[in-house]
């Protein structure tokens, strides 16, 4: 089975842009960013969640949301980026790791992938200048994705 979570701030607000670019906007626009885990897995779907919501989730300043659809439609564009399959990512190896000192979790992780979505607010927002500030090509895979 394939199953996406997709991890917000539930303080979270929306942000000025100008924070990820080097060069200044010609538009007010603001983004929100979220964390998004792909996990591919064998056994039991509700054990699973459970692991999620322990290790990757902190209940008191963080949500969960399952099934990869986009969560705020109201997004001009996401940019949907992560690592190369070959580049070192840490975050990944320690979820992992942990997952692998579990004696009986009730599910086999066969594959996980990690992305982070930026979700871009307001007119005429365009990817180009976030793809190009954002993501690095000698590490990162990216995707731009348009809400409903």
């Amino acid at each position: 089975m394939t199953t996406t979570f997709e991890i917000t701030g539930k303080f979270d607000t929306e942000s000025d842009c100008h924070k990820l670019l080097y060069n200044p906007l010609t538009k007010p626009l603001k983004y929100r960013e979220t964390q998004c885990y792909k996990v591919e897995f064998d056994g039991d779907a509700e054990a699973m969640k459970a692991f999620v919501q322990k290790v990757l989730v902190d209940p008191i300043s963080q949500d969960a949301h399952e099934g990869g659809a986009l969560l705020f439609p109201k997004a001009a564009f996401v940019l949907e980026y992560g690592m190369k399959g070959a580049a070192l990512d840490l975050e990944k190896e320690m979820i992992l790791t942990y997952y692998r000192t579990l004696s009986n979790p009730g599910f086999t992780i066969t594959k996980l992938t990690l992305r982070k979505r930026i979700y871009v607010f307001g007119k005429e927002a365009e990817p180009e200048q976030f793809v190009r500030d954002v993501v690095n090509p000698a590490i990162h895979t990216h995707e731009v994705l348009r809400a409903a």
